[in-house]
């Protein structure tokens, strides 16, 4: 190996060491609803992960804290039942790249902030419309 090559390696090996400094320790998130195969606009939505609760009217966009933990994402409109969705992270590959290259300490924080989980961009949400009850006589 050469001097020049190696030098190189060693200077770009501390960018691969963590998730965090890529990606970070947040994500946009994009929240649509359909009824019948069909995007219907106007519903409001929380997501809740174990970092936290944040709202966005559909269609949107909100930036959420990445998290190991799903996020559960609840809308509302007027006429529709409430839609319920789970979603799960999953563990970006970066993130094993770090226990080669950022060791232990790297991993462990990007464990621990998030950094090293990713959600689906979009989430979809369907909505049935609300069953109407007969008055009682």
């Amino acid at each position: 190996m050469n001097k020049k090559f190696a030098l190189t390696l060693a200077a770009l090996l501390p960018l691969a060491n963590c998730a965090s400094i890529v990606d970070g320790q947040t994500q946009a998130l994009s929240v649509q609803t359909t009824t019948d195969g069909n995007q219907i606009s106007g519903a409001q939505c929380s997501l809740t992960n174990n970092k936290g609760t944040w709202f966005v009217n559909t269609p949107g966009t909100v930036s959420v804290h990445r998290a190991y933990d799903a996020m559960n994402v609840k809308c509302t409109k007027d006429g529709y039942d409430p839609g319920i969705e789970t979603v799960q992270s999953s563990t970006k590959g970066m993130a094993f790249g770090n226990v080669l290259f950022g060791g232990v300490i790297g991993a462990g924080v990007d464990m621990s902030t998030g950094a090293a989980y990713d959600y689906p961009e979009l989430i979809t949400v369907p909505l049935t419309a609300a069953t109407k009850t007969a008055a009682a006589p």
